[in-house]
């Protein structure tokens, strides 16, 4: 009995601990149904913090962009962990206003990540950057339709968790 009152304490406590505040430019703030916010309401992230978290590459052809490319981020799952949200979808918006909401379902179904690199470069804003909604196409053909391409929002700035 007791060892399972620790066990359960020590996880409290783990997934309280405080999001670090950035300490480069901020490239991305997430708002909303959070847990752990490191200003005011918000998570906001720098590049160096998104590196952190658990990512992966992806290797795919997108709708918008010639031949294969080999894209590589953050989970999507592993940032939503981070913030300790807790809602069922996000609205993801884009440095130009383009908004598109996306069930949270997505991300640990088919293991999306907020891509920061691309064939080993980091994405500019030019060039889809700096953060880019990545679905692996190739892993899963019935993601391209035109529901998923909505959602692969790039020049990613704002996430709203709901």
């Amino acid at each position: 009995m007791i060892v399972g009152l620790v066990v359960a304490t020590m996880g409290t406590a783990v997934q309280a601990m405080p999001l670090p505040s950035p300490s480069g430019e901020v490239v991305l703030t997430i708002r909303g149904d959070i847990e752990h916010p490191n200003v005011g309401d918000e998570a906001r992230f720098d590049r160096a913090m998104l590196d952190r978290l658990p990512s992966r590459t992806i290797v795919t052809r997108t709708p918008w962009q010639p031949g294969t490319g080999r894209f590589e981020g953050p989970l999507f799952s592993a940032l939503l962990e981070a913030v300790g949200a807790n809602g069922d979808e996000v609205r993801v918006r884009a440095l130009n206003g383009f908004e598109a909401d996306i069930p949270v379902s997505d991300f640990e179904r088919y293991d999306v990540i907020l891509a920061m690199r691309r064939n080993g470069e980091p994405m500019t804003i030019r060039n889809f950057g700096p953060l880019f909604v990545v679905y692996p196409f190739e892993e899963h053909p019935e993601l391209m339709t035109e529901a998923i391409r909505f959602r692969s929002v790039w020049q990613v700035h704002h996430i709203f968790v709901y």
